[in-house]
C-alpha cells in the first residue's frame, strides 16, 4: 500500500526512517508511524505531521465496511448492545480481565490508580488501535479502512484483547469543511456508534479518541499540536452527548499533544491545561480543562483519558495540570515507542511512575519500528508491574512498515513484532 513521506520541516534531527520514505521519528518523540496519502503537515507547530494510516489507493469502498443493519443515523447504540451498567459484571473480573465473562463489557471508572468495574473488580485493558476511521472519511474513501464487521472484531478478540481504540475525525463527525456527505455527520456518527457497540458486545472496551482535527475552514487531514477552539469543544460536547448513556465507552480527548514546538516545558503544560494563545500553535487552542468541561456538561460521566505533551510521551507535569473533573473519573494516557525520548525503564520510573502511582495509566499506543519485539516486551513488563493498561499500534494491514500488528484482518500476526504482542496478550485469560 502506498505511503506518503512526511513533511520533515525542522523539528530536530531525524532519528529513524522507515521504508518507502516514511519518517518514523524526528527529534525522538513521534508517536504514530505513518501518514495517509493526501495528508499535509497540518496547522501549527512546524514539526511535520506524524500520523497514522496509509489507506490503499482507492481505499475502502463507499460505506467503508460499516455493517449493514447497525444503528440508524443518529441512532447511537440503543439496541443490540450492552447498556450502561449492563453486561455481565458479576465480580469475576480480575486484574487483566476486561469483561467479566469474556462477553459484553461494563462501565469503568477511576479508583485511586486503578480502573474498576461496578463491582469494584480491577480491570486492566490490553488491546489494539484500529486506525482508519480518522482518515478514510476525510479522503473520500469510506467510513473505515478495511473490514469493520463482526468477524474482524472477533479476530481482535482471538488475541485475548479486551480493548479497541477507535480514532475519530473532527470534520467527519461535525460534517464540515467539505467532507463528502456519504461519510459525514449522522452517517459517520452512526457507523462509529455501531462499531463501538458491536466491539463492546464482543468484549472489547471502545476507546474513542480525537485523532485528526483542524481549526476554521482548514480540512482535518492530519494531526495538529492541540485541539482547536473552533471545533474541538463542540466535537466533544456532541460525542459525549451521543455516548453519555454508554458508560463502557471511554473518551481519549486528544491524540498526542505537542504544544510549545514539541517541548516538555511549563509553557507546554499551561497550554495543555488551559489553552488560549500558545507557543508553537497558530490558532486558538482548546485546553484539556475546556474539553473535560464540555464532556461533563453534556451529561456524560464516562472515563476520560488525557495524553501528555511531546506526543503523549511525557507525563512530567500531568498531575500538576490535571483538569478539575466533577465526575472524578480521569486517567492518564501515555505513548511510548523505541524512538521516543523517554524509551527506557529508568525514564519510565522517573517520568511516568509518579503519575501511575496516583492515577490509572493507559498506554494507548505502544510499539517499535525495528520489526522486533524486545522493546515492547520490556514496556509491557513495566506496565504489567504497575497495573497499567496498554494498546498496541496498530491493527491494520499496511505494507512496508514494521509498525503494524497484523498482515491481514483475520489476525495473522505481522512478523516478530506482531507475534510478540499476540503471545503476550494470549498469556492472559
Amino acid at each position: 500500500m502506498r505511503m506518503s513521506p512526511f513533511d520533515s520541516r525542522a523539528r530536530g534531527t531525524c532519528v529513524a526512517l522507515l521504508v518507502v520514505g516514511l519518517l518514523a521519528g524526528c527529534g525522538g518523540t513521534v508517536g504514530d508511524a505513518a501518514l495517509a496519502p493526501g495528508t499535509d503537515a497540518g496547522v501549527g507547530a512546524a514539526g511535520g505531521n506524524h500520523d497514522a494510516g496509509p489507506p490503499p489507493d482507492g481505499g475502502s469502498s463507499p460505506g467503508g465496511g460499516a455493517s449493514d443493519g447497525g444503528s440508524s443515523p443518529g441512532g447511537g447504540a440503543s439496541d443490540g448492545g450492552s447498556s450502561p451498567g449492563g453486561g455481565a459484571s458479576d465480580g469475576g473480573s480480575s486484574p487483566g480481565s476486561g469483561a467479566s465473562d469474556g462477553g459484553t463489557v461494563v462501565p469503568l471508572r477511576a479508583s485511586g490508580n486503578k480502573l474498576v468495574d461496578p463491582s469494584g473488580a480491577v480491570v486492566q485493558l490490553r488491546g489494539v488501535s484500529r486506525a482508519g476511521s480518522e482518515y478514510s472519511c476525510i479522503q473520500g474513501n469510506g467510513l473505515f479502512d478495511g473490514p469493520s464487521d463482526d468477524a474482524s472484531l472477533e479476530a481482535i478478540r482471538s488475541w485475548h484483547a479486551n480493548a479497541i481504540r477507535i480514532p475519530l475525525n473532527e470534520d467527519c463527525w461535525l460534517a464540515i469543511n467539505g467532507v463528502k456527505a456519504a461519510y459525514a455527520g449522522a452517517t459517520y456518527q452512526a457507523a462509529i456508534a455501531d462499531f463501538a457497540q458491536r466491539a463492546a458486545a464482543k468484549g472489547l472496551y471502545p476507546i474513542l479518541e480525537l485523532h485528526w482535527s483542524a481549526p476554521g475552514t482548514t480540512p482535518a487531514t492530519g494531526q495538529n499540536p492541540m485541539p482547536d477552539r473552533d471545533h474541538s469543544v463542540t466535537f466533544w460536547s456532541e460525542v459525549a452527548g451521543y455516548f453519555k448513556d454508554r458508560g463502557e465507552v471511554i473518551f481519549e480527548l486528544f491524540n498526542e499533544p505537542y504544544p510549545d514546538n514539541n517541548q516538555d516545558t511549563n509553557a507546554a503544560w499551561t497550554c495543555w491545561q488551559s489553552g488560549g494563545t500558545c507557543s508553537g500553535v497558530s490558532y486558538p487552542v482548546a485546553g484539556m480543562q475546556e474539553l473535560v468541561t464540555a464532556v461533563r456538561n453534556a451529561g456524560a460521566t464516562n472515563l476520560v483519558v488525557l495524553g501528555g505533551v511531546t506526543y503523549s510521551n511525557s507525563l512530567s507535569q500531568w498531575d500538576a495540570h490535571m483538569p478539575t473533573d466533577p465526575a472524578n473519573n480521569l486517567a492518564a494516557a501515555w505513548h511510548v515507542y523505541n524512538f521516543n525520548t523517554c524509551n527506557s525503564t529508568s525514564c519510565f520510573d522517573a517520568n511516568v511512575a509518579p503519575t501511575a502511582a496516583a492515577h490509572p495509566l493507559i498506554a494507548t499506543e505502544i510499539g517499535e519500528d525495528d520489526c522486533a519485539g524486545g522493546f515492547i516486551t520490556s514496556v509491557m513488563s513495566w506496565l504489567d508491574g504497575h497495573n497499567a493498561s496498554y494498546l498496541g499500534w496498530t491493527w491494520d494491514d499496511w505494507s512496508g512498515t514494521c509498525l503494524v500488528l497484523v498482515s491481514d484482518y483475520t489476525g495473522t500476526p505481522n512478523g516478530t513484532y506482531g507475534k510478540t504482542y499476540q503471545a503476550h496478550l494470549q498469556s492472559f485469560p
